[in-house]
């Protein structure tokens, strides 16, 4: 599986259209796109503006048609001036474990 994180610090007062906007994305990408297996929205406790996305995809592939979507690139434009800071990284899952 292919994997990307998504760190995000968010802009002082803006938390909350934010994680508004970045709910809908999750949304989205799992209900349109199959190959979307996974997308976690964390956020710091204590520190609403520090925002962590956990994607998981079945391939580079995948990965790479979700940014080619109508609603990737409206989330872009709708959070562009939200967000002060943002990091990405790509990783391959390699085992997942469930708890109860």
């Amino acid at each position: 599986m292919f994997v990307v994180t998504v760190r995000f610090r968010i802009r002082a007062g803006q938390e909350d259209d934010f994680h508004a906007a970045v709910l809908d994305q999750a949304r989205n990408s799992l209900r349109r796109e199959p190959e979307c297996q996974q997308f976690d929205v964390c956020r710091n406790p204590e520190d609403a503006g520090d925002v962590f996305l956990y994607e998981v995809y079945t391939n580079a592939a995948a990965f790479e048609s979700h940014q080619q979507t109508e609603h990737f690139a409206g989330f872009g434009a709708r959070v562009g001036d939200l967000v002060e800071e943002k990091s990405v990284r790509i990783w391959e899952r390699v085992g997942a474990a469930r708890g109860a």
